[in-house]
């Protein structure tokens, strides 16, 4: 190879060396760019987790202020449904009072026994009528055999015969029923 030729192959390797370099620039910079869009993928689900973890926690908080502000205002209503939860049953009561304060004051006025008696039995079935609207009803005794649930046995008589065995004889407090349950028992007499 002569000198000519070697400085040919020199210009030619400097006139592709830039067409070179330039290639060698433009891998790098899309390198760079798949590095950059790369990071950019990988932050964005990061940022993206974290927005939505914020946002939860914002929920959270909502939901558990929102629970707490629940509670107690259930609590609330509840004191105030104990407190006055008998004012129903009160009001209808009243009517009954003032028939009985009425009935006193008449019964200074006269001296007939009968008059009072009948005065008083129209305030007790006045009475036992409110009791029944409110779902109070009284246990029956009479000829019924001796339940344990409704019944409390105070007395047993011994020989009432076979017929009246595990009966009921006598009642000496009535029991009564709110709605089906029992709020006071019976107070019977048992034949044994």
């Amino acid at each position: 190879m002569t000198e000519k030729d070697i400085n040919i192959e020199n210009e030619d390797t400097q006139k592709e060396d830039p067409v070179e370099e330039t290639d060698k620039k433009a891998d790098e910079s899309e390198a760079t760019e798949e590095t950059v869009n790369s990071e950019d993928t990988e932050e964005d689900p990061l940022e993206k987790a974290q927005k939505e973890i914020e946002e939860l926690k914002t929920q959270m908080l909502y939901k558990a202020a929102e629970f707490d502000n629940y509670r107690k205002r259930t609590l609330k209503e509840r004191a105030e449904l104990i407190l006055n939860g008998g004012e129903k049953v009160i009001t209808t009561i009243l009517p009954i009072i003032d028939d009985m304060e009425r009935a006193i004051e008449n019964g200074a006025k006269t001296d007939d026994p009968k008059v009072l008696r009948e005065g008083m039995d129209l305030i007790h079935q006045k009475f036992i009528k409110t009791l029944e609207a409110q779902g109070v009803s009284i246990i029956e005794t009479e000829n019924a055999d001796f339940d344990t649930d409704v019944h409390e046995a105070v007395a047993m008589v011994p020989g009432m015969g076979d017929d009246k065995k595990g009966k009921v004889i006598d009642c000496l407090q009535k029991g009564y029923k709110l709605n089906d349950k029992v709020i006071r028992h019976a107070k019977v007499a048992v034949g044994q």
